[in-house]
């Protein structure tokens, strides 16, 4: 649905046709009543927005003197040659200076890798970990502090990142719950979702999965990006910074999209943006132009001004020429002609340093840091603004809500592990059934038990890292953006995680344990199954461990297999206990096989006395004997449960210990 779009873009420059919204009729009549009378009253779609979010304060975010320089790691040249390190740092920005001020539409532009992106991510304080950072940002006047510039601003990043097990209308509202003002009421928070899905276009779409592109059907690139767009706008911010926001859209929807910006800086907020050679349409739409060129200032200032810098040295723009593809081509390096692109470069921004535009700016960036002792105490930018809107128990309730939602949409979580590990528990089932209590039955109820233990880890904990990992990235995107806590999204996805997991593993012990015929006694078998949910836990656990300490899936799949075989060693199956060297045994501790093995083989094999022994045979009399022969203590099964559930805490708290550090924000120094 576009009509609110080109409404927004038509009234922008000027143009008006009555008769267009007559040429389609949406599938709601409501709906359709109201874009009509507000089309026909003149009104802009987005303007009862400020009615429910609240008139946001005026910010002048002005920046001097940014340098940013990176170190290249080391160059491997081989497995058994020494590393190559890069000579240096690289200069990625060099004395950058700039102000943006309430009811403008900022556009920074250059060729690639003139330094746009880095910039905006300076300005909000993102994605800087790996660069060294100086210089000076100011807002309204005062340092500003990463914690606070959250909270009264907004990022609508070039990559689309979502969870595709939710509808369109399902991610606007969890954005609501928890990036809206927290007087707001529910109603006010769905009837703002529904006016950014009929601003953004979205109505035909909104109960359509998002899915994951290039794996599941998924909603357009288009509509992906104006969902992305439309997840800022629900909060009404003050600052508004956006990287590349119409990439992947045609001619018309970028249009839209600018139309949207142009409205936010007219309703007093400032709006950044970077953008890559826009249609002349789209580059009539900006208030000012920050030109960027090899990481310097090439131009700041309004349209007509840059035309007219340009013109002054020698360099004017052609007749029916689009302005953004004549700057571009000026301020790019051309390959095989880099001595002469580059010095025409360095003159242009040498000649904006010297002019006395750049002199005004300077000033205006300074009076905006001179501010008096009153303004600087209220409001405060240096940290007295927590950067969530939501309370704990609000932000708790909104992610359990999207997490429940997530796995029981997700096939790999219910369907596929559901038939993968009942196939397997009929397997092994069938393999071992009916074991009869002889000497050749007690190895195979041994291997049997040990088994148990092994699928229930290598399962789970490969379950976890490839749902868990899989989403770490959205995590730190989102708790940036200061929706939730880190322990709330950890408690969540705990808590969601725990019943199927749970469940599962009731299930494979049950089909397991008939099958085979352990321990008939009815109370042997939900010790059994205690020990298997422990089991479960310890994992599931470790695979959150691992998840938190890894960059990726493939890193944390890859680490899994070295270090679960130590702890299968000590697992007591395939290295007795009493043969294990003085000082290693303390690795005994940290593995829940050895726990779960030495607990199921003293519930399966305590107080059996009836074993049969064939003639010529090494036999064991009894439970007991088997026990001994394993190096375990009949007395132990207590302390076994007590070490699963101590692994069970101590690899949830590294864990989460873990993802804590990964939240650290990189600040401007």
């Amino acid at each position: 649905m576009v009509q609110t779009f080109l409404y927004s873009y038509l009234k922008t420059k000027g143009e008006y046709h009555k008769d267009y919204w007559r040429t389609e009729v949406l599938a709601d009549t409501e709906v359709h009543q109201c874009v009509c009378q507000r089309n026909m009253a003149g009104e802009a779609i987005s303007e009862t927005s400020l009615e429910v979010t609240g008139e946001p304060e005026p910010i002048t975010y002005s920046w001097n003197n940014i340098n940013v320089f990176y170190t290249p790691p080391a160059v491997s040249k081989g497995l058994f040659q020494k590393s190559e390190s890069l000579p240096g740092e690289i200069n990625i920005l060099k004395d950058v200076t700039g102000i943006c001020r309430p009811g403008e539409l900022l556009a920074i532009m250059g060729s690639s890798g003139a330094g746009k992106t880095t910039l905006l991510n300076v300005l909000n304080h993102r994605n800087t970990q790996a660069l060294t950072v100086t210089g000076d940002l100011f807002v309204n006047g005062e340092r500003v502090d990463p914690e606070a510039l959250t909270g009264c601003s907004a990022y609508v990043q070039q990559d689309d990142m979502f969870l595709g097990s939710l509808t369109v209308r399902e991610q606007l509202i969890f954005q609501a719950l928890l990036r809206m003002d927290k007087f707001c009421s529910y109603d006010e928070r769905i009837k703002r979702v529904d006016e950014v899905i009929l601003e953004l276009g979205l109505f035909k779409c909104q109960d359509t999965l998002i899915g994951v592109p290039g794996k599941t059907k998924s909603i357009s690139g288009g509509e992906m990006k104006r969902l992305s767009f439309g997840c800022e706008l629900l909060t009404n911010p003050s600052l508004l910074f956006c990287d590349e926001p119409t990439s992947g859209l045609d001619s018309f929807m970028a249009q839209n999209v600018v139309a949207v910006m142009k409205q936010m800086a007219e309703k007093g907020k400032t709006v950044i943006t970077t953008i890559h050679q826009p249609s002349s349409e789209v580059f009539g739409m900006f208030d000012r132009l920050l030109l960027m060129a090899e990481g310097r200032v090439a131009f700041l200032g309004e349209m007509d001004e840059a035309l007219a810098f340009f013109r002054g040295l020698n360099m004017p723009c052609p007749d029916k020429f689009n302005p953004s593809d004549f700057f571009i081509d000026q301020l790019s390096v051309e390959p095989g002609n880099e001595t002469y692109d580059k010095v025409r470069i360095k003159g242009i921004c040498a000649s904006f340093a010297g002019s006395k535009r750049f002199l005004e700016i300077q000033e205006a960036a300074k009076l905006n840091q001179e501010v008096d002792e009153e303004h600087r105490r209220s409001p405060s930018w240096t940290g007295d603004k927590s950067p969530y809107k939501a309370s704990w128990c609000s932000q708790f309730s909104a992610v359990l809500w999207r997490a429940w939602l997530e796995v029981i949409r997700e096939p790999f979580l219910i369907r596929v592990r559901f038939f993968q590990l009942m196939a397997i528990a009929i397997l092994v089932g069938f393999i071992y059934m009916k074991q009869n209590l002889d000497q050749i039955g007690v190895h195979n109820i041994n291997g049997a038990l040990f088994l148990l233990i092994t699928n229930m880890t290598f399962q789970n904990c490969t379950a976890v890292i490839n749902t868990f990992c899989a989403q770490k990235h959205l995590f730190l995107r989102e708790h940036l953006n200061g929706m939730y806590r880190t322990d709330v999204y950890f408690l969540a996805k705990n808590l969601v995680e725990w019943p199927f997991f749970t469940v599962y593993s009731m299930m494979y012990t049950s089909i397991v344990y008939f099958l085979i015929g352990l321990n008939p006694d009815l109370e042997r078998f939900f010790m059994c199954v205690l020990i298997s949910v422990l089991t479960t836990w310890t994992a599931v656990s470790f695979g959150h461990l691992l998840s938190c300490l890894s960059s990726s899936v493939d890193m944390a799949l890859t680490l899994m297999a070295p270090l679960l075989m130590p702890l299968m060693l000590f697992g007591g199956f395939f290295l007795n206990t009493r043969s294990t060297p003085v000082y290693l045994r303390g690795l005994k501790y940290l593995s829940w096989f050895h726990y779960g093995n030495e607990a199921l083989v003293l519930n399966q094999w305590t107080g059996v006395t009836n074993i049969t022994c064939s003639t010529g045979e090494t036999c064991y009399a009894d439970g007991e004997a088997v026990i001994t022969r394993m190096g375990y203590d009949d007395s132990n099964i207590g302390q076994s449960l007590v070490g699963l559930a101590c692994l069970i805490v101590g690899f949830r708290l590294l864990a989460y210990f873990f993802l804590l550090l990964k939240t650290r924000r990189s600040k401007t120094h």
